[in-house]
């Protein structure tokens, strides 16, 4: 295993426990706790926020200064992309939350969160693009570095040695070490209060792992099936991530709902936060959704979408809906 790699995973796994934290905090704010425009019972999930949050800072550091990121640091604009913003976001969350409200009879408003969910993260990250144009913009009348737009003091800053490499990687390591040291201990001390302290420290814990396998299954987008690469424009690694979280998470919540074990909704509902969504992502999906639209076939940027959302929906109702409906749980 080389160092580049070893030291991939390391940026993978603290940003994706920063991506855990921040999806947590952006939920308590915006939920009836605090602000009160999120709602389990409305198309406004919970979620939402973080998931446009997520999809306009895509806009930014993925798309217009993506490459400025790399010049800095390849693994730095991997950590920053598919770490943290790719766990910043969730589709696993969103699909659980539509199908709650269907097992309750509301389809229309579960349709309409698909629907409004799409319309306000899509143009998330158009938003989160112009805006970063019009920063670069500035940066380049500025006159600092007027090839690239963005201060020339940023070669300062280049890990362009293996030293440097290292040191970086040395230094995340001791953050990492430090974020799961302190998630444990604070996860032992609340485990059995069951509250959502006890959640997130677990879900810091698990995050990790979901990042990691995103990342890899990550290496199918673009292949396409078979030897002739058919279908090579849909992304399969993202999809597969992302309904594959979907339906563990339909699966999670049906037996949360058929057993009752002491505990048991801490360990789902840090499962469901930590790994399941960090194994998700809205904010890879919607930039692969806004490069196909911008393409020449705009259509595949919708049948992708609805193949996500179609294939989740449909899987989730035959794992959560279905049983819910005949076993008659509450």
């Amino acid at each position: 295993m080389s160092l580049e790699y070893i030291s991939c995973l390391i940026h993978l796994a603290v940003f994706g426990i920063l991506g855990v934290f921040t999806r947590y905090l952006l939920e308590k704010l915006f939920g009836p706790s605090l602000l009160g425009v999120t709602s389990n019972e409305t198309i406004v999930y919970p979620n939402l926020p973080s998931n446009m949050v997520g999809s306009f800072l895509m806009g930014w550091w993925g798309v217009v200064f993506k490459g400025d990121i790399s010049q800095v640091s390849d693994i730095l604009a991997i950590g920053l992309t598919t770490g943290y913003l790719g766990s910043v976001t969730t589709f696993s969350g969103w699909n659980q939350k539509m199908l709650d409200l269907s097992v309750d009879g509301h389809w229309v408003q579960a349709i309409l969160g698909f629907l409004i969910g799409l319309f306000l993260v899509a143009y998330s990250i158009i938003f989160g693009i112009e805006t970063a144009k019009g920063f670069r913009w500035i940066l380049k009348k500025l006159n600092t570095r007027p090839e690239k737009g963005v201060p020339s003091c940023n070669c300062n800053w280049t890990l362009n040695s293996s030293s440097r490499h290292l040191v970086a990687m040395v230094i995340l390591l001791l953050v990492l070490g430090v974020l799961l040291s302190v998630s444990g201990l604070l996860l032992k001390e609340e485990f059995s209060s069951g509250s959502s302290g006890a959640q997130l420290w677990l879900a810091c814990l698990v995050g990790p792992f979901g990042v990691w396998i995103r990342w890899f299954l990550a290496r199918l987008n673009g292949r396409g099936l078979g030897k002739s690469g058919i279908l090579r424009w849909l992304p399969f690694g993202t999809l597969i991530t992302n309904v594959s979280a979907a339906c563990i998470m339909a699966g999670l919540s049906t037996i949360e709902k058929s057993v009752n074990i002491k505990n048991f909704d801490t360990v789902a509902n840090g499962i469901q936060l930590g790994f399941l969504g960090c194994l998700s992502t809205v904010s890879t999906f919607i930039a692969e959704f806004n490069a196909m639209r911008e393409s020449k076939h705009p259509w595949r940027a919708y049948l992708y979408a609805s193949t996500t959302m179609g294939i989740s929906f449909v899987l989730g109702i035959l794992i959560y809906n279905v049983p819910v409906w005949t076993k008659g749980f509450p």
